[in-house]
C-alpha cells in the first residue's frame, strides 16, 4: 500500500451548533485533493478532534470521505484510542467500510508498559488486514513508543509505517535498524526536510492544509536532487510550520489551522469544547502570516 508522501491530518468541520458540516467536509476534501496535492488524508486524528468525535461520527466520517475522494488519494482511518478492545472494533469498522489504512495512536492516560503497547498495536493489526500506521507523540500520551518496541512492531507484516513526533535522534535511530517495506514519517511540519535528510519518508502534516502544493514543491526539489532549491523553499514554509502552532505563543492544534482555514475561504468552524476558538490577538497574528 502507498500512502505517499505528503499526508494531510484533516480538520473536522464544524456548523455553528458544532455537528458535523457535511457540505464544508466535502469541499475540504476537494480542496486538499486538488489545490493542496495531498496523497493521503486522515480522518479523524488529533488534528480532527477525535477525542470529541463519537464512534457514530467517526465512522459517518470514514464512509463520507472515502466516497467523496473516490480513488483520488487514500483514506487513513483514525481509529486508535487507549483501549485496545475499542481500536480493535474501531478498525474492524473502518475496514468494512473501504478505507486505504488505519492510523493508530500510542494509549494515552493509562500508561501503559512497553511490552503492553507492543501488544496493543500487534493485537489491532491482527484484527485486520488493513496497512497499520502507528502514530507516537509523547506530548500528548506521556509514553512514548521506545525505538526497540518499534523495531520488534515493524516486524508485523500489515504494520507497514509510524508518524513519529519524538524528534530527530529517535527517528534516526529506527531508520538504522528497520525493515526496508517500514516507513517513518514526521508528525512535525518544521522537521519534513530533516526527515527526508535522515532517509524517512513524508509528513504527515497539518500545514498542508495552507501550504501542501509548496511542501509538496520542497520535498521533490530534494528528492531530485535541487537540494538548495529545498532548502530554500523549507526556509519559506517555516512561518507556517511554527505560526500555526505559535500564535504567536504555544496554541493546541488544531485551533490555528482551522482558523486559518477561515482565512483562505473555507470555513470550517469552531473547536469542540474543551478546546477554545482563537483569541483576537492570536487572530490577528494568523491574519499576518497569511496576509
Amino acid at each position: 500500500m502507498e500512502f505517499g508522501r505528503l499526508i494531510t491530518a484533516m480538520v473536522t468541520p464544524f456548523n455553528e451548533n458544532l455537528e458535523i458540516d457535511w457540505e464544508t467536509t466535502g469541499r475540504l476534501i476537494d480542496y486538499l485533493i486538488e489545490e493542496q496535492q495531498t496523497d493521503s488524508i486522515v480522518v479523524s486524528g488529533t488534528t480532527g478532534e477525535s477525542p470529541t468525535l463519537t464512534d457514530e461520527e467517526k465512522l459517518a466520517l470514514f464512509r463520507y470521505a472515502v466516497e467523496r475522494a473516490a480513488g483520488r488519494c487514500r483514506i487513513i482511518a483514525g481509529t486508535g484510542s487507549n483501549d485496545t478492545a475499542h481500536s480493535v472494533h474501531l478498525t474492524r469498522e473502518a475496514e468494512k467500510i473501504g478505507v486505504d489504512g488505519v492510523l493508530v495512536v500510542v494509549p494515552y492516560y493509562n500508561k501503559p508498559s512497553q511490552e503492553g503497547l507492543y501488544r496493543h498495536f500487534r493485537a489491532v493489526a491482527e484484527a485486520t488486514s488493513l496497512p497499520v500506521m502507528m502514530y507516537n507523540v509523547p506530548s500528548r500520551t506521556v509514553t512514548s513508543l521506545s525505538v526497540e518496541t518499534t523495531l520488534r512492531l515493524a516486524e508485523i507484516p500489515n504494520i507497514l509505517a509510524v508518524k513519529e513526533c519524538a524528534g530527530i535522534d529517535h527517528m534516526t535511530a529506527i531508520l538504522r535498524r528497520k525493515p526496508e517495506r517500514f516507513r517513518v514519517y514526521s508528525g512535525e511540519d518544521s522537521l519534513t526536510l530533516a526527515t527526508l535528510a535522515i532517509g524517512g519518508y513524508g509528513i504527515v502534516s497539518v500545514a498542508s492544509h495552507i501550504i501542501g502544493r509548496k511542501m509538496k514543491a520542497m520535498m521533490n526539489a530534494y528528492l531530485d536532487g535541487r537540494v538548495e532549491e529545498a532548502a530554500r523553499l523549507n526556509l519559506e514554509c517555516y512561518p507556517v510550520f511554527h505560526g500555526l502552532f505559535n500564535c504567536p505563543h504555544p496554541v493546541p492544534n488544531p485551533v490555528p489551522v482551522k482558523y486559518a482555514l477561515s482565512l483562505r475561504g473555507i470555513p470550517v468552524g469552531g473547536v469542540r469544547p474543551p478546546l477554545a476558538d482563537v483569541s483576537e490577538k492570536e487572530a490577528e497574528f494568523l491574519r499576518q502570516l497569511l496576509a
